[in-house]
């Protein structure tokens, strides 16, 4: 019988495989792939879990975000009808202001002319007082003079006593 090197390499295959099979490496070779297999699909049940979540989450905050842009315009709104509210009573309240003003120049243009007139009229009575009396100062002799006043001292007394009554 001649032993050749293929023979060795059968010999040496099956005491491998026999000393495999008697450490029960297959087994245990088995179970270690399917604890990687378990540990794999847990990882993979979780992932999917976690992407449940994340689409759950884009979703409620897709849903804050639409109504935040809501709340947004809504207050936007508000706050140009507050704004334009602000600018109408602002505007009623400068031409209230205004009127105001405009009728207490008025009153005190009236004040100023009606004082203008009596300071006018003071003055021409004064002038004509004057006037009347370098005019009978020069062309009357004293005698007319007093029957002049005593005749506008008694006409002034009647014209008080008309006024009175």
């Amino acid at each position: 019988m001649i032993i050749d090197a293929t023979f060795w390499v059968a010999v040496s295959f099956l005491i491998f495989v026999i000393i495999l099979i008697y450490f029960k490496i297959p087994s245990k070779v088995k179970t270690l792939l399917d604890e990687n297999i378990n540990q794999i699909r847990k990882q993979i049940e979780e992932s999917e879990k976690l992407k449940e979540e994340a689409k759950n989450k884009l979703a409620e905050y897709e849903k804050k975000i639409v109504g935040s842009k809501s709340e947004i315009q809504k207050m936007i709104r508000n706050a140009n009808e507050e704004a334009e509210k602000n600018i109408i009573r602002s505007n009623e309240i400068f031409h209230r202001q205004m009127e105001i003003k405009k009728k207490n120049t008025e009153d005190k243009i009236k004040q100023l002319k009606s004082q203008a007139i009596k300071d006018l009229k003071n003055a021409s009575i004064y002038i004509a007082f004057e006037s009347i009396e370098k005019l009978m100062l020069n062309s009357l002799d004293k005698s007319k003079l007093d029957k002049i006043y005593t005749q506008s001292i008694e006409e002034t007394k009647l014209a008080l006593q008309k006024k009175s009554s």
